[in-house]
């Protein structure tokens, strides 16, 4: 994993958590104490943060070890050991809830992707996610959903090409949106739009489109548009994909599903760190 604007995260994440200093474990630890304890999933899932988890301790003291017992994306049961860690017991205290905190976040990303990834296949369908991120926590939910099979969306604004609704509208319709962006945006960028009715992708085959986002169908009218599309496209299905069946949708014959809910409201893996005693 780079590093780069990660450990400024963590800092961040640490100064927030710790304010002027840890008052309970500076109060009843000793400053020479050390100790030794195990992360362990308290459910069942796919572990993601391995890096994480040994970067915000490393951040916090470099006398603390930890040693992982699993690698990203590899399934969990509950009870099962996850890493261990060793140092100076302040140390390890003053780390541990933002280690948890990112890890069970970054987990429950895994896990809720490994379910949908899952759920099509042997379909061809692709898993994506979107943007609908946790501000400042992106380049690690992105990773997460990579780590449970997923694949990414374009990353930020200026990564790529998606014409919305609004877009749409305030230029004037698809063909005047597709054609200033032809005009505009580099020519190495596919040009995604997205769609509500067979009508406008009827209208964004016309006007060339790269890829055809189908929002918000049935899957009646996905699988109408997949046919109508006939591989002139890359077509993808969006809203609300969280709460659909994701089988019935991939058997439409579209390429991606993007799901919000991969990442805007997942539900973390449950870890604790137990020391030895």
């Amino acid at each position: 994993m780079n590093y780069l604007g990660i450990d400024k995260l963590i800092t961040d994440a640490l100064a927030e958590d710790l304010g002027t200093g840890d008052i309970t474990t500076d109060s009843c630890i000793p400053a020479g104490a050390w100790s030794e304890g195990h992360f362990v999933a308290k459910m069942d899932g796919v572990f993601c943060g391995v890096e994480i988890l040994r970067r915000v301790f490393a951040l916090v003291d470099g006398q603390v070890s930890v040693t992982p017992l699993v690698s990203d994306g590899d399934p969990v049961k509950k009870g099962q050991e996850i890493a261990r860690i060793s140092g100076p017991s302040r140390s390890v205290l003053y780390g541990e809830r933002v280690a948890l905190n990112l890890v069970q976040h970054m987990s429950g990303v895994a896990t809720a992707t490994r379910r949908a990834v899952e759920a099509v296949a042997g379909t061809g369908a692709v898993i994506v996610d979107t943007r609908k991120m946790t501000p400042g926590l992106r380049v690690l939910e992105k990773y997460a959903v990579k780590a449970g099979g997923g694949r990414n969306h374009r990353f930020n604004l200026a990564d790529g090409v998606l014409i919305k609704d609004n877009h749409i509208v305030a230029a004037g319709g698809i063909p005047q949106a597709i054609g200033a962006v032809r005009n505009n945006a580099p020519h190495t960028l596919r040009v995604e739009i997205e769609t509500e009715t067979i009508g406008q992708v009827r209208q964004a085959l016309e006007a060339g489109a790269d890829i055809i986002m189908l929002d918000n169908m049935s899957i009646e009218d996905m699988a109408e548009c997949v046919r109508l599309i006939a591989g002139r496209a890359l077509t993808e299905a969006s809203g609300n994909m969280g709460e659909r069946d994701l089988r019935a949708v991939a058997e439409t014959g579209v390429k991606y599903i993007s799901i919000g809910a991969l990442t805007h409201s997942v539900t973390a893996l449950d870890i604790s760190l137990k020391f030895t005693k």
